[in-house]
């Protein structure tokens, strides 16, 4: 019973810590603020599943990053109803100057790009604006470092044409 409990205490030590870890997956894979609350909550759940299975091989936010993508693709293909939506709401609301203003437009203009990507797409582009390296990304996507590579330069383009198109 006690190891349980620190098990229980450990487990919820390292949510704290890595709390917007999987809020930003949650960001990218779910677009309204009910579907980021059932997301956050399907991957606390499958790490909690997958976390007496932790060997500490590789470092605990790489093993927390993988899992908690796999349950947000997972998740999308499940659902046959999942229609992409996207909460504008959830944007910052006070802006101050004109600068401001064309930040806020060009940052929308990315997320609906983004929002245009595929599952995979999504999660290398969240990588790189988190300035995760190539071999961080293959440890967790599973993906050589050539390929990302290649994916990266695809996915910048795509971006390029997706937000010039507004």
């Amino acid at each position: 019973m006690l190891q349980k409990r620190e098990a229980e205490k450990q487990f919820e030590k390292h949510i704290k810590e890595h709390e917007l870890l999987i809020y930003k997956i949650c960001r990218i894979y779910a677009y309204t603020d009910a579907d980021r609350q059932d997301l956050f909550q399907e991957i606390v759940i499958q790490l909690w599943n997958a976390f007496p299975k932790f060997k500490g091989d590789s470092k605990l936010s790489t093993w927390l990053y993988r899992v908690a993508i796999n349950t947000a693709i997972t998740g999308l293909r499940k659902r046959k109803d999942f229609i992409e939506s996207y909460d504008h709401a959830a944007l910052p609301a006070n802006i101050s100057d004109e600068n401001s203003i064309h930040l806020e437009e060009r940052l929308l203009e990315m997320y609906k790009a983004i929002e245009q990507l595929n599952q995979i797409e999504k999660a290398i582009i969240m990588f790189y604006l988190e300035d995760k390296s190539y071999e961080e990304m293959e440890e967790i996507l599973g993906i050589s470092q050539g390929n990302l590579r290649v994916k990266m330069n695809r996915i910048k383009e795509k971006l390029r044409n997706l937000t010039n198109k507004h």
